[in-house]
């Protein structure tokens, strides 16, 4: 790895407790920690009985349960949310679930200033970032705010043992999105790259496995820790095509979140390969391959994905102007951005075959 000699690395302020049963074992401590007696268990319908469990080992410190959770984090829903807040008298939440619930957290604590605490059940790996989204009128807003960052995240590999394998596979290769765009940020350090590198890896390793047995609790925990790995490399740097790309096809085209970063991320790292070639040598070398655009790609076709933006409901006729959306918004990306290359970009995901090198791309 070339040590880069001039970077900004900022410690995120979080406590982390990963072990299976923490969920119910260790929240009650973590919320006794932060001096919270008040505490409104928010999750997604899917999740509520796990939310539920959690929301009972916290007693008469829960003030109620609210599940509606749902994808993109609509800014209605919000609304909703923080009214239960104020009614219950809440001194603080707990997100129970994946990227919804906790987005929902993290939208209350940005209205609120109220601190959270997160139970992640996927590996979306949001806990672990400052990073909020809402959506409005069909457009998803990003935004940064320390006041966001879960105070704790409680890690049990137990929650995810009732994920459905296929968005086991898409959450995992969610959390790969995050790590391969933060080798090739501006603010990527070298912290960074060692996270991701570990993050990529460990998570290639876990989800074969899973596949094979989606019972095993070691490659669970495993798939766990890369979340967390490449969560952090998400929370410390700036993303790049890749997000954006994800971030207007779901707010704006109603797309699936982990199956939409599933599908594009290897058509976006064949785009950036030329002017990232940094990225690409850690990224070969955590993944074991020479062409790390088709290893992904491959991985996610033997392991059930989806492989073409068509499957997942885009029309033939968005892809023009999604292109044009996404290249008219200014954002950090290794390699200028224009229309006519995000077209490409999104013509090869809409169709899902193999990714093709982009013109100049290293070997």
């Amino acid at each position: 790895m070339t040590f880069k000699e001039e970077f900004t690395y900022e410690t995120r302020p979080v406590r982390v407790v990963f072990r299976p049963g923490a969920a119910v074992t260790a929240t009650p401590g973590e919320a006794a920690r932060l001096g919270l007696r008040r505490l409104l268990v928010v999750c997604g319908s899917r999740g509520e009985p796990v939310a539920r469990a959690v929301a009972d080992a916290l007693g008469d410190n829960c003030v109620g349960l609210h599940a509606e959770a749902r994808m993109h984090v609509p800014v209605e829903d919000v609304d909703h949310a923080v009214a239960a807040v104020r009614a219950a008298g809440a001194d603080g939440c707990v997100a129970v679930g994946g990227g919804s619930a906790i987005g929902l957290g993290k939208a209350i604590a940005l209205r609120t200033g109220l601190p959270l605490i997160a139970v992640p059940t996927t590996y979306s790996g949001s806990e672990m970032t400052p990073v909020w989204g809402l959506t409005e009128h069909g457009t998803k807003r990003t935004g940064r705010d320390p006041v966001v960052q879960p105070r704790s995240v409680v890690y049990d590999p137990r929650l995810t043992l009732s994920l459905p394998l296929s968005l086991t596979v898409t959450s995992g290769v969610n959390a790969l999105a995050h790590a391969a765009e933060a080798l090739y940020a501006p603010d990527a350090s070298p912290l960074v790259s060692v996270m991701a590198e570990e993050g990529v890896r460990a998570m290639t390793e876990a989800l074969p496995l899973l596949a094979a047995d989606p019972e095993d609790l070691q490659a669970r925990g495993r798939a766990l820790y890369a979340a967390w790995l490449c969560g952090a490399c998400l929370g410390a740097t700036t993303m790049g095509l890749h997000h954006k790309v994800c971030h207007v096809l779901g707010g704006s085209y109603g797309l699936p979140h982990a199956e939409t970063h599933t599908v594009v991320l290897p058509y976006v790292l064949a785009f950036n390969a030329p002017a990232a070639p940094g990225a690409s040598t850690v990224l070969r070398r955590a993944l074991g391959a020479d062409d790390v655009p088709r290893a992904l790609w491959e991985l996610s076709g033997r392991l059930g994905a989806p492989r073409s933006l068509a499957e997942l409901g885009l029309g033939e006729g968005d892809v023009a102007p999604a292109a044009d959306r996404i290249a008219g918004e200014p954002y950090a990306n290794p390699r200028p951005v224009t229309a006519d290359g995000v077209r490409a970009v999104l013509r090869a995901a809409y169709e899902g075959g193999p990714p093709e090198p982009a013109d100049g791309a290293v070997a």
